[in-house]
């Protein structure tokens, strides 16, 4: 295994560095919209990506955390009735989790707000689609050369 050239190096850290601002910067940004709506960043992450019926593996999956952490966020949703566990169509030993119609109004409340100000609305919606594809290839690549 060779040393990259220092200036591999240097670049990718810098590149790592934005990417964790933009990380702490979409973060900060949740939990501030969130916390107007009465709700905790991970709340309103399960809401924001809850577009259907959902697993709580998946939720999980979507959520970027453990299924038992998803558990506990869901566990709280449901007291407020924003989400029902409705048994699975296929999968007898699974749960579906399914918006209450208050849990999609507030839903679509959320994306309102999450929406407005957020740290890449001031890109350009073609700069946008750039970021997430290479995004999308950056976290589907398994070393230097996707190997």
């Amino acid at each position: 295994m060779t040393t990259p050239p220092e200036h591999q190096v240097l670049a990718e850290r810098q590149l790592c560095g934005l990417v964790d601002g933009l990380a702490h910067r979409i973060a900060e940004h949740v939990r501030e919209r969130a916390a107007t709506l009465g709700l905790t960043a991970s709340q309103a992450t399960a809401l924001r990506e809850m577009s259907g019926p959902i697993t709580m593996r998946e939720l999980a999956e979507r959520m970027s955390c453990e299924p038992s952490n998803a558990t506990f966020v869901v566990d709280k949703l449901e007291k407020q009735s924003l989400i029902e566990r409705h048994p699975h169509p296929t999968d007898r030993r699974a749960k579906q989790l399914v918006l209450t119609p208050g849990g999609t109004a507030l839903r679509e409340r959320l994306l309102a707000l999450l929406s407005v100000d957020s740290p890449v609305s001031g890109l350009a919606p073609e700069d946008q689609r750039l970021l997430r594809s290479l995004l999308e290839r950056a976290v589907a690549s398994r070393g230097p050369a996707g190997a």
